[in-house]
């Protein structure tokens, strides 16, 4: 089977005859630009200047001679516009703290301050205050709160305070989404994720605005939180919105693609803390399960792909409800996290979530185990998640900055050890 055929096959829990693996298709399944390098040395591919196609954490374009020596699968499709809203185009050349030279976009503009923080601004306007921020010698940038609106405000209102927050797709981008996939569907195999989230209800990378020059309204992740309590009529407001704009990015989505792409990214809102949820479950009913339920099922009536979902940590009080408003793909597997056990979630749950994730653990055994712990657990976990198909290989989110080389190589030689000891290939 074709790269393609696989995924296909994969998704509806068929098996695909080679493990299917994703490695940079979305913004949760990538590599830093740091780890990046050492991988493409360790595999022993030609030293190059990496491009940065996602600002916020530094993630790493993966190229065609990376994406064929890791055998994956999969390529994204992207609107063109990045998390702090500037468009990834006309590169230029960037410097990061430690010296490594990258790629970055014109409009990715930066400055530095006498502490070594180096700041990001919304759609590179440098005129307003920094939408980020990154320590020196960090890894990735973080969003900055620009907005001091309480919980508690009376006079807010969530449709005006987040208009520039959700758009509908704009002709530049639904070209660009149109030509990106008639050129992988006509030249290559691949099978194709649609990687712009189309509905992040709550998502904390989005709440405080990175992508908007001057943010208002409930920003800060703590108010934002509280007012789910205290103004639960302005989240739902807010949501309500959200929801309509997804609707309608939705359609515009299936006129440009199709089904030539075989997913699409809906979320990626964390539900999960490292030992339990995020939040009650009575709150996610409340206030996220009806306007999940809608858009997966205009989604699943009007077109054949798969609805992608990302939420870190212990999402076991969220499974069933996840599957009752009709999520199909849960990433990243958070295998770490309390009662996220890979024999349990494919025994209890396999036949009913695709698990796109979930192959390593990238805040411990990855970055800091041996290269051997990163064999066996990458071995041991395709053994449990890849029999009988819905798996798509990746590590648990995106590979960190720190991770040694040697570690990157274990975890790949075992997934071409494991399909020659079931597949023969």
């Amino acid at each position: 089977m074709t790269p393609r055929e696989r995924l296909i096959e994969t998704l509806n829990h068929r098996d695909p005859g080679q493990v299917v693996v994703d490695m940079g298709s979305t913004a949760v399944t990538g590599c830093n630009v740091n780890a990046m390098v050492k991988l493409r040395r360790g595999l022993g591919l030609d030293e190059q200047t990496l491009i940065v196609d996602e600002p916020l954490q530094l993630l790493g374009r993966v190229e065609e001679d990376l994406r064929k020596a890791l055998d994956a699968s999969v390529l994204g499709i992207s609107n063109g516009n990045t998390i702090f809203g500037f468009r990834n185009r006309d590169w230029k050349d960037w410097t990061l703290g430690n010296g490594l030279k990258v790629k970055v976009s014109e409009e990715f503009r930066t400055t530095t301050d006498e502490k070594g923080y180096t700041y990001l601004y919304a759609q590179g306007d440098t005129s307003y205050p920094p939408a980020g921020s990154m320590p020196k010698g960090g890894f990735y940038f973080d969003n900055i709160t620009r907005s001091d609106a309480m919980a508690d405000d009376d006079d807010l209102n969530a449709r005006e305070d987040f208009k520039d927050d959700f758009g509908v797709l704009n002709d530049e981008q639904l070209r660009l989404i149109e030509d990106s996939v008639n050129a992988a569907w006509n030249n290559t195999d691949y099978g194709l994720i649609y990687n712009g989230a189309l509905c992040g209800i709550g998502d904390f990378a989005l709440v405080p605005g990175p992508h908007v020059k001057e943010p208002k309204g409930i920003r800060d992740l703590n108010e934002f939180m509280m007012a789910h309590k205290l103004s639960p009529q302005y989240i739902h407001d807010m949501f309500g919105f959200q929801l309509e704009i997804a609707l309608k990015n939705a359609a515009l989505l299936y006129q440009a693609a199709g089904d030539r792409i075989q997913s699409a990214y809906i979320s990626g809102t964390d539900f999960g803390l490292q030992r339990g949820p995020f939040m009650s479950r009575e709150s996610f009913q409340e206030f996220y399960k009806p306007y999940y339920t809608k858009i997966n099922a205009w989604v699943h009536e009007n077109t054949k792909w798969k609805t992608f979902f990302h939420s870190c940590g212990s999402i076991v009080t969220f499974l069933q409800d996840f599957y009752e408003c009709g999520a199909d793909i849960l990433n990243p597997v958070q295998i770490s996290a309390e009662g996220m056990d890979p024999e349990w979630l494919k025994k209890e749950w396999g036949d009913k979530f695709v698990f796109w994730g979930g192959g390593i653990n990238t805040q411990q055994t990855l970055p800091f185990g041996t290269p051997e712990e990163c064999y066996e657990e990458t071995m041991r976990n395709l053994k449990i998640f890849a029999p009988g198909g819905g798996y798509v290989f990746n590590t648990v989110h995106n590979i960190q900055g720190q991770t040694p080389m040697e570690n990157m190589v274990a975890m790949v030689q075992a997934i071409r050890d494991y399909n020659k000891q079931v597949y023969g290939k």
